[in-house]
């Protein structure tokens, strides 16, 4: 089981990318962002993100019911069908689901998020929590049958309403319910930058030690996605790859290579 997560990035070649995948011999799963198309109907419809920032230093969007629903027209929307169209056209036998489908992604509403503001911390509640389980026997009868699952937020949480999540502990989830040993990852850089400034600092190899110590060293949204790559490895994948999602063969430029491999 191979389980690939496409950025939601404009730049990204969702066109290169099936390509590639219409070429693969192995079994695999989707999951996929859409946070330039959110970003691009919110600002339209008078709704930008926010961004809260817990006291621990993890960042998240601020996701009430607007969000939520912005969530809905652009992942479970518009992107999740545009991938599902393109597959389809490249021999692909897609099935586009959020986490609600099927409760395919079930999660727990998070408690509260602390924040800082003006030197007070207080808690803030929305429509966001982690995802903890996976509905195994729908993606299996899915993909036992030849069809591709494409996933996407939002999921479902403990009392059926739907939340916002990470895409990166969605992967998590995943990987360990599947024991995947292999995830992919697609981004707009060139793979994990030492310096996020300088797109020539790409670090070809990493191990979990690294992670950590990067993890330490980082802030906001990076923070978290170094936490998640790191609870990959403790649910024993055993080989992530990082890789640019804008060339013309990103998979096969991953499979080769070419970005980043944390072993």
């Amino acid at each position: 089981m191979l389980i690939i997560k496409i950025g939601g990035g404009v730049a990204i070649n969702i066109k290169g990318i099936v390509a590639d995948l219409a070429e693969l011999d192995e079994q695999f799963l989707i999951v996929h962002g859409a946070n330039a198309v959110r970003d691009q109907l919110g600002e339209s419809l008078g709704k930008p993100k926010k961004v809260l920032t817990s006291v621990s230093g993890y960042s998240s969007v601020f996701s009430d019911e607007t969000a939520i629903d912005l969530l809905m027209m652009a992942y479970a929307g518009l992107k999740n069908k545009k991938i599902v169209e393109i597959c389809q056209q490249h021999g692909i036998n897609a099935v586009g689901l959020s986490g609600l489908d099927g409760k395919v992604v079930q999660g727990r509403r998070n408690r509260g998020i602390r924040v800082r503001e003006k030197g007070k911390v207080r808690i803030v509640h929305d429509f966001s929590g982690k995802p903890k389980t996976v509905n195994k026997a729908l993606l299996v009868l899915l993909l036992e049958n030849g069809y591709v699952p494409v996933l996407a937020i939002p999921i479902i949480d403990e009392n059926n309403f739907a939340i916002n999540s990470d895409n990166d502990d969605i992967v998590a989830v995943l990987q360990e319910t599947f024991q995947a040993k292999r995830v992919i990852q697609l981004i707009e850089a060139p793979g994990f930058l030492a310096d996020k400034n300088d797109p020539c600092s790409v670090l070809s190899e990493m191990s979990r030690d690294e992670l950590i110590k990067q993890e330490k060293q980082v802030a906001g949204r990076m923070k978290r996605k170094l936490l998640s790559l790191r609870k990959l490895f403790e649910n024993g994948v055993r080989e992530v790859l990082i890789a640019d999602g804008r060339t013309k063969h990103p998979i096969k430029d991953a499979l080769n290579g070419k970005g980043t491999t944390i072993k």
